[in-house]
């Protein structure tokens, strides 16, 4: 039998940029002629964006988040290694990054083989916001990291997910990336912060997040006045629920020691459309974050797509994978954390469970 552990980080490429530069993505939005003068008028602004905010732009606040964040990743980097997993099974999103016109998938494991070596800042996307880009370790454009795969594990896992009639897609290479989709890639630079070598194998497995807005907005974000035609949905919370499930089922029964990751922030801003793609929608991040902390997955179960979709939590549905995955294994949070923020695109939430 296995043994399986939860886990759940960020993977904001907010945190790869220049301390003083994390709220950029604002002051585009700022910059926008399509958003009402009323929406940007600060004095209007909740107090606590007003602080973030504050007379520098967010440069200090940055900093401060900055540094709240890296805490975060430095703690579940210790219990990944005091823990020692065979793989690390990682559900994260695909922004117009692997997958482009020619396929999206709404799963895929990528069953990649050995060892990869990426170059972060020049394969990045612009979904990824770090191309060609400064970022906060002064590592230069053709700076090289390595990643290990695990195909048998990852065989292993479609053959299982098909038993379970789950029609699972699978690939042994890339497809439109040169390297990996920063969902998967960004995990791991963070987990590894002091660049002493990230020995954990991974197993991505891409969630199609983005769904309507996957091909028509790549992904990303532009200026409110453009709106293109809808691409068909993701898909929802309840079918991710029920992956994670499963997935979780056959870690339990399988010959491995497995760690189950989500990696992504909560609701985005620029996915916000009812706040003007201005700020995230904190009320909402924090009722998940409650039902997750006190161990109620039903709430996580019972939640619609249009409700995901209506907070910009798009992401979220890899978080809706792993607590499918925590109610299978009846696993509860022993150590949570949760940055809601204004100014800095998305709620970031860092989380490790173990059996209850």
């Amino acid at each position: 039998m296995g043994e399986v552990r939860g886990f759940g980080i960020s993977h904001s490429p907010l945190f790869s940029r220049p301390k003083g530069d994390m709220a950029f993505l604002l002051s585009q939005r700022l910059a926008d002629p399509a958003i009402p003068d009323s929406a940007k008028d600060i004095s209007k602004w909740p107090e606590a964006m007003k602080k973030e905010w504050s007379d520098d732009k967010g440069a200090a606040a940055g900093g401060a988040h900055h540094e709240a964040m890296l805490q975060d990743f430095n703690r579940v980097r210790a219990a990944l290694d005091e823990y020692k997993p065979d793989f690390i099974f990682m559900w994260g999103d695909d922004q117009y990054e692997n997958y482009k016109e020619g396929i999206i998938p709404p799963f895929c494991i990528l069953a990649y083989d050995g060892d990869m070596t990426v170059k972060p800042w020049l394969q990045a996307s612009s979904s990824g916001s770090m191309k060609g880009k400064p970022n906060v370790w002064g590592e230069p454009m053709d700076f090289e990291f390595k990643l290990h795969f695990h195909r048998e594990a990852a065989k292993y896992f479609v053959d299982k997910l098909l038993d379970e009639n789950f029609d699972m897609c699978y690939s042994y290479q890339p497809n439109e990336h040169p390297g990996l989709a920063h969902a998967f890639l960004n995990a791991t630079l963070y987990l590894d912060y002091y660049r002493k070598g990230f020995p954990h194998k991974i197993i991505p497995c891409s969630i199609n997040c983005y769904g309507r807005e996957v091909i028509g907005y790549h992904g990303f974000a532009d200026n409110l006045s453009h709106k293109p035609p809808p691409d068909p949905h993701s898909p929802t919370p309840k079918r991710c629920f029920a992956l994670g499930q499963a997935v979780a089922k056959i870690a339990r029964e399988s010959p491995y020691k497995v760690a189950l990751m989500a990696s992504s922030s909560w609701s985005h801003s620029f996915l916000t459309q009812k706040t003007w793609r201005m700020t995230p929608d904190i009320e909402t991040d924090l009722k998940l974050y409650d039902a997750m902390v006190k161990g109620d997955y039903d709430l996580w179960q019972k939640f619609s797509l249009e409700q995901v979709e209506d907070c910009g939590g798009h992401e979220t549905l890899n978080w809706f994978a792993l607590m499918g995955a925590m109610k299978e294994l009846n696993q509860k949070v022993t150590w949570s954390n949760i940055l809601p923020t204004y100014i800095f695109n998305a709620t970031k939430v860092t989380a490790m469970f173990e059996p209850a």
